[in-house]
């Protein structure tokens, strides 16, 4: 029987392991904690959720919900195990991290394929394996891959968001809404007015950040789509005020009115006792987190259950090292998942565990690899990774852009995205049928 090695068990690893297994193939994954933990990475079980416990939207018309069901209909361990973890979240998928961890971890152990081998990965193992160590991945396996693909590694930073407990939020300056009333009323409103939101502009961009290292320093890059809070207040006095506090779509029932600027908060667990600072991701100082986010209406006594942090990722050049298969094209026994390929975000990165493993089974059993389409979501991704007219390569989060428009114009945005997610589930479909993974 062929046995294929696993390195890593987050969301990437633990999907390419069940679709290997759910082929029929064998697999050794490697995993180092609970004997070594990265600086974001805290709880022993598989899958941890870091910065968030979204999985983003659900609707079928927006990137991140076509992305979802693409998944389902590849088998997703993810997506069954969230669907079992969801809290509510209005028009979103979120999950209680814990019992989503603890159900990832279990139906990866329970299954009779899977040998699971706790350690540190220090090299590339011998192929056929999936590196799929996230964007995270330890010194010594980076340079290992560095030294194989023959180039030098990229770095940038993301940073997490504070949590804070429900029971230390004022309810009575917060009320309950989703944008637009779009789903249920889950996320908390913190109101501010305008003198309310300046003092706290001026006080935020004028925080002590947490120190970094030299290396840190040097390489200092900030990912657009997981930029800290107070780097992003520092372009301009009302930057938040139309990104993360935009009060569009809220209005608030005391008053009557929509909020000069809005914080939201999302429940973070299945009990609704702790809440996440959403679109707060930041480096600062625990005690200036403290300080500055105190000021926010509703938050003035809240308990920080947690505090943001910032850490270092990594990710490989893929448009030069990867085949849209994932696998590496000087050596094709050799695949790689995850956000360490650039897919930014939880599902991407899945998703591309998904193809990995998939793809990796069907060459074991002399197939070719999926034939995804360009015009659905993980196909687009796929694409877009292994590129070679991709120059200056960064992470790509699931996106409208990245799909073909419809051949026929369509001027209403909702009707068009609904008209590509229906024509993307529908080519995925007849691909799936086609190469008998239907």
């Amino acid at each position: 029987m062929n046995k294929v090695i696993v390195v890593g068990a987050g969301l990437a690893g633990c999907e390419a392991a069940w679709a290997l297994a759910r082929r029929g193939v064998a697999v050794e994954l490697r995993e180092m904690k609970p004997q070594k933990y990265t600086p974001a990475h805290h709880y022993s079980g598989f899958a941890e959720l870091v910065c968030s416990n979204s999985l983003k939207a659900m609707r079928l018309e927006s990137a991140a919900g076509l992305l979802k069901e693409e998944m389902r209909m590849l088998g997703s361990l993810t997506m069954q195990c969230a669907a079992k973890a969801a809290v509510s979240a209005g028009g979103a998928l979120a999950v209680d991290r814990k019992l989503f961890s603890d159900l990832v971890t279990q139906a990866i152990k329970e299954d009779p394929l899977i040998t699971v081998v706790e350690g540190e990965v220090e090299e590339l193992p011998a192929g056929p394996c999936i590196i799929a160590t996230g964007p995270l991945t330890s010194d010594a396996l980076s340079k290992a891959i560095a030294d194989r693909c023959g180039c030098g590694h990229l770095s940038f930073f993301d940073a997490a968001a504070p949590i804070v407990s429900r029971d230390s939020i004022d309810m009575e300056k917060v009320f309950f809404a989703a944008r637009y009333d779009r789903g249920d009323a889950d996320y908390i409103n913190c109101p501010f007015n305008k003198e309310e939101y300046e003092a706290f502009w001026q006080e935020l961009v004028n925080a002590e950040s947490a120190p970094l290292h030299e290396f840190d320093k040097r390489d200092f890059k900030v990912y657009e789509g997981c930029m800290p809070i107070e780097v992003l207040a520092k372009r301009g006095a009302d930057t938040i005020r139309f990104g993360p506090l935009k009060p569009v779509g809220l209005r608030d029932p005391r008053t009557g009115h929509r909020p000069w600027a809005a914080v939201q908060l999302r429940r973070e667990d299945a009990n609704g006792t702790m809440f996440n600072i959403v679109g707060f991701q930041t480096n600062l100082k625990f005690p200036e987190q403290k300080r500055v986010f105190s000021m926010i209406p509703g938050l003035e006594n809240a308990e920080f259950l947690r505090y943001g942090v910032m850490h270092r990722n990594t990710f490989i050049d893929s448009p030069r090292l990867l085949n849209s298969d994932f696998s590496l094209r000087s050596d094709d026994s050799i695949y790689f998942a995850g956000q360490i390929t650039g897919v930014e975000g939880y599902i991407e990165s899945a998703a591309a565990g998904i193809v990995a493993g998939t793809n990796l089974a069907r060459k074991l059993a002399n197939k070719e690899p999926l034939p995804l389409p360009r015009n659905c979501m993980i196909g687009a991704l796929a694409a877009y990774i292994s590129d070679p007219l991709v120059e200056d390569f960064q992470p790509m989060g699931c996106n409208m852009g990245l799909l073909p428009s419809p051949e026929t114009h369509i001027k209403d945005k909702r009707l068009r995205y609904e008209t590509v997610a229906h024509r993307a589930i529908e080519s995925l479909a007849e691909a799936l049928k086609s190469c008998g993974e239907a």
